[in-house]
């Protein structure tokens, strides 16, 4: 019986990290097809728009060494699910004088995967 518990929660312990790696990857593919031109997940290194590197949970327009717009660093957005979610849909609905050019991810799931995404880096 204990061995059959044992090997039942080794086997939800491997589904599991197997589905956070697949989730990663999507992520992974969505951010480089939409967000990769011009952000950089590497520490320090901005590009057209800032590195992305450790953003999730901080405030908008701190990443030092890059120039942001007035509009978002008067923002007062610090970049939880709730705000990135609704900045990667329609960034110019938030911050309407923001620099940022691109039209939106449309995609729910896309979003979220990006999102889950930018919470792995450091």
């Amino acid at each position: 019986m204990r061995s059959t518990m044992t090997a039942g929660i080794l086997v939800m312990a491997v589904a599991t990290l197997w589905a956070a790696g697949a989730a990663a990857q999507e992520g992974d593919r969505v951010f480089r097809r939409q967000c990769g031109t011009c952000h950089a997940i590497q520490p320090g290194k901005n590009g057209i728009g800032p590195s992305l590197a450790g953003v999730a949970g901080k405030p908008a327009g701190g990443v030092a060494g890059f120039d942001y717009s007035d509009a978002l660093k008067k923002s007062g957005l610090t970049w939880t699910d709730a705000t990135l979610d609704k900045y990667l849909a329609d960034p110019k609905a938030v911050v309407p004088d923001g620099k940022m050019v691109y039209a939106g991810l449309k995609d729910d799931d896309d979003r979220k995967a990006v999102i889950d995404y930018l919470k792995t880096l450091k």
